[in-house]
């Protein structure tokens, strides 16, 4: 597919592009295209719907000065339903996730070389990255129950072995920071992330050596040092549901941010860097990113002529947000003329991020599910590509029939549009809530976010640009 266009198309382009989107949805030849990420052709004035995107976050801004200090803290309070107590079957859940992953990387070494029609890059990719760190982040955590290692290292404990090294307090979370960015540079930078044999080798070196880890240092290793047990747990603590008080419970999106304490310094530097690198992942596709490059988007040649200048820019998108998110905290402290250490006031903030990067990522990756999804279910149908079908699924085509009318396109944009939107306002509510419960008063409160809520209307802009922008990949 063609990139995207942003705002107003040529008359002449209203007509002609729908015109021949139908033809072409009228031949009789099954679909093969293969979307990724923004993957579409807009022809919509999205400077309006930016504009108003803009707007709500502002007025969300305006309506909570002049609410009642505990009018936030009202609204997050969550219901409760039942009583729960620890999970009990997750052992034997994460061994079958276990089992399900070796079977994948074999997929990946024995089946066919299209990635479109092995299963583990589908799974990794689109299934994992794109489908279920979704539903982590707006649910809460079901991680816990996939976990590929907590089931087996408990299995092995069976047989005496025991951690035999602690893992060092000072370390805090640095090491997931530096696995993450490590994740990110192969996704953004690799020149073939999506390769099965590849994929398969580094995805069964990664779980050999966490396990191996797990063995050594004990479950703390994947609390503190295992990328994705991190950013999983970190979105979790945006999801609907809970537990809490031996009770499950159900509340809005961010309510288990305000009934927290704040995180030590290293998980909020992995917020931090959770944000920039799902920006940079929108970012280094875009015909900006390019042209600074001093690349033709119509003429790219390939991944490894930007694998060095993608990994610059992952890394300078973190130190840029990290810089400019301390500024806005410390200037916040300021107006406020609070005495709170920044670094504190930065522990205290860098959660209400989590809205706004898991509100990108599921905008981001919307295109993606819509058509990898179905590639995935193929997939799985016949693992080996050997003509199988294990799911029944008999005459199966992958379409992309829904990039081909207005109204559908449309529906796809302002899905996107309101998960970026959506995701900007609860982290304005949030940070609003976090500043009443540390500085106290309304005013004082207000006055401490004034920076940081100009800050989120810009990222409002900025996200919605990233969606809008045309794409050279």
């Amino acid at each position: 597919m063609v990139a995207e266009a942003s705002g107003r198309a040529p008359r002449s382009a209203r007509w002609v592009l729908p015109a021949l989107a139908w033809a072409l949805a009228g031949l009789p030849a099954p679909a093969r295209a293969h979307a990724s990420d923004q993957g579409l052709v807009l022809l919509l004035p999205t400077d309006v719907y930016i504009a108003a995107g803009s707007l709500v976050v502002a007025l969300t801004v305006l309506l909570l000065t002049i609410l009642p200090d505990d009018a936030v803290r009202r609204l997050f309070r969550p219901a409760r339903l039942w009583r729960q107590g620890p999970p009990r079957a997750w052992h034997a859940t994460s061994m079958a996730s276990c089992a399900l992953l070796l079977a994948l990387i074999w997929a990946g070494l024995a089946g066919p070389h299209d990635p479109l029609r092995n299963p583990l890059p589908l799974f990794v990719w689109t299934v994992f990255w794109v489908g279920f760190v979704s539903i982590q982040g707006l649910f809460g955590n079901l991680w816990v129950w996939v976990n590929p290692w907590s089931g087996p290292a408990a299995a092995l404990r069976r047989f005496g072995l025991r951690p035999v090294l602690r893992l060092p307090p000072r370390l805090g979370h640095a090491l997931a920071v530096l696995l993450f960015l490590g994740f990110a540079a192969f996704l953004l930078a690799d020149p073939a992330p999506a390769d099965p044999t590849r994929l398969a080798r580094i995805v069964g070196l990664y779980w050999a050596a966490t396990l191996l880890a797990v063995l050594v240092f004990g479950p703390r290793w994947l609390r503190r040092a295992e990328c994705f047990t991190v950013l999983l747990s970190s979105y979790a603590r945006i999801g609907v549901f809970g537990r809490r008080g031996g009770r499950l419970r159900a509340g809005l999106p961010g309510w288990k941010l305000l009934a927290g304490r704040a995180p030590p310094a290293g998980l909020a530097l992995f917020m931090i860097a959770m944000l920039a690198t799902g920006s940079f992942d929108g970012l280094n596709e875009t015909f900006w990113w390019l042209g600074v490059l001093g690349i033709n988007p119509l003429e790219f040649p390939g991944r490894s002529a930007v694998t060095v200048q993608n990994l610059t820019g992952l890394l300078l998108a973190n130190a840029a947000l990290l810089a400019v998110f301390s500024l806005t905290v410390w200037l916040g402290l300021k107006l406020a003329r609070s005495d709170m250490a920044p670094r504190l006031a930065l522990r205290l903030f860098a959660p209400t991020l989590l809205p706004i990067a898991l509100g990108y990522h599921v905008a981001h990756y919307l295109t993606a599910i819509l058509v990898d999804g179905q590639y995935a279910l193929v997939a799985l149908s016949d693992p080996l590509g050997r003509g199988h079908d294990l799911l029944g699924l008999g005459e199966f085509y992958v379409t992309t029939g829904f990039f081909n009318t207005p109204a559908s396109v449309r529906a796809i944009w302002l899905s996107q549009a309101g998960a970026v939107v959506a995701g900007h306002v609860v982290s304005v509510m949030l940070a609003h809530g976090n500043a009443v419960r540390a500085f106290g008063s309304g005013r004082r409160a207000a006055l401490s976010q004034a920076p940081l809520v100009l800050f989120m209307v810009a990222y409002t802009v900025f996200g919605l640009w990233l969606l809008a922008s045309p794409r050279g990949l």
